[in-house]
């Protein structure tokens, strides 16, 4: 019985020459359809990704704008701190 049903050709393994079934060389367009669905879904999340990149970016952006602002108050005010001082202290001398 087996020497019957490779004869037939019932096995799903490729021939000995290499060669692929002949039911996976014939072009099959649902295929092709599954892949262009999950090329468009791929460039669906893509974009998606890179919208949340980008108003991630903008928001760090905006973060730092506000840290280098506080930073430079709180540089300045030492200086102006230490004039209001000198000026304390010479009325104090007078």
């Amino acid at each position: 019985m087996q020497g019957a049903a490779a004869a037939a050709g019932g096995s799903d393994e490729p021939a000995a020459n290499g060669a692929k079934p002949e039911g996976q060389q014939q072009f099959d367009p649902s295929r092709m359809i599954g892949i262009i669905k999950r090329k468009a879904l791929i460039k669906e999340l893509a974009a998606a990704y890179h919208a949340e990149c980008i108003a991630s970016c903008k928001e760090l952006l905006q973060l730092q704008r506000k840290w280098e602002e506080e930073q430079y108050v709180e540089a300045k005010m030492p200086e102006e701190a230490r004039s209001l001082m000198m000026k304390t202290s010479k009325r104090r001398k007078k």
